[in-house]
């Protein structure tokens, strides 16, 4: 099983000046956008490693990426306060919006594509209305005691993840939410596929598995450096591995039950700050500080 893990790299994609932030895929896997420091967004097939298009309208650093499940449109966010809400084929920003009080830390869309949820350094979790022509957020959520670093979604739920060491899970329609404090800050926070449990990253280089009904803690995984920079973790596509990235540069991939390391190697000259798992296929993309995304298969 961990020869077929993407370790191989098969691509290095080059076009940002600075660190890369985040990469996500699109909904099919077949194209990723990147985004960085340098306030551009690139737009990759990662098979061709080719550069399609580049997204210019920030101000300052673009953190986060999120794109919508038709793949026509996609939200970024970053230290500029506001989300913008791109169209892919003309590279038209079709609304900004706006109501942070500081820097966007992450942004995800919901299942139907049709609300934004972002959270920031500003302690609050904003959900913003595509379909209307407001720029104004419809709700926000401000539970938290510290900066919101992650987000992820499922149809009735925002979970989010924050420096204060929770994460808190919102049911939207019953307009109530719970919380569980593991103790330490958390920079990551991402569903497993199944959608029992919830891997979240924490700043005391431990990735944490929580169940997501009873708020026990399933398993650790330990081996990474992780002290100081916001980055991802996640699950493989059929949630039988981990994976993790380092301040080293390097990835990790561990056994989801016994927590065992199964595979590191050596991805980035500098930390990686990014990793988005395709959603079938044995496929990793990673950013790094070191100005790349790399591509990665068995």
């Amino acid at each position: 099983m961990a020869d077929q893990l993407p370790r191989r790299e098969a691509v290095v994609l080059r076009g940002h000046e600075g660190p890369v932030l985040a990469v996500r895929f699109n909904s099919d896997g077949n194209y990723c956008i990147s985004c960085g420091r340098d306030r551009v967004l690139c737009l990759w097939n990662p098979q061709k490693g080719l550069r399609i298009k580049s997204y210019n309208a920030h101000a300052r650093e673009v953190r986060d990426v999120a794109v919508v499940a038709d793949n026509s449109k996609f939200c970024s966010c970053g230290a500029d306060r506001q989300l913008f809400y791109w169209d892919v084929p003309t590279g038209r920003v079709i609304r900004k919006f706006r109501g942070h009080d500081s820097e966007v830390n992450t942004v995800k869309f919901s299942e139907n594509s049709t609300v934004i949820v972002s959270g920031g350094y500003d302690r609050s979790v904003r959900a913003f209305d595509c379909r209307s022509h407001s720029i104004e957020p419809i709700q926000v959520i401000e539970a938290f005691s510290d900066s919101v670093t992650s987000l992820c979604m499922t149809r009735t739920e925002i979970i989010a993840g924050s420096v204060d060491g929770s994460i808190r899970t919102f049911d939207i329609r019953a307009g109530r939410y719970c919380s569980d404090d593991l103790g330490h800050p958390i920079n990551s926070v991402t569903l497993s596929h199944d959608g029992k449990c919830t891997l979240a990253g924490c700043l005391d280089s431990t990735l944490r598995l929580i169940d997501r009904e009873t708020g026990d803690l399933l398993q650790e995984y330990k081996g990474h450096i992780n002290k100081s920079y916001k980055t991802d973790s996640c699950l493989t596509n059929t949630d039988a591995h981990v994976v993790g990235s380092s301040e080293d540069g390097r990835i990790y991939y561990w056994d989801l039950v016994d927590s065992s390391v199964v595979s590191s190697f050596k991805a980035h000259a500098s930390a990686v700050t990014s990793i988005a798992y395709h959603k079938t296929e044995p496929m990793l993309v990673t950013s790094s500080i070191d100005g790349t995304v790399r591509v990665w298969t068995p």
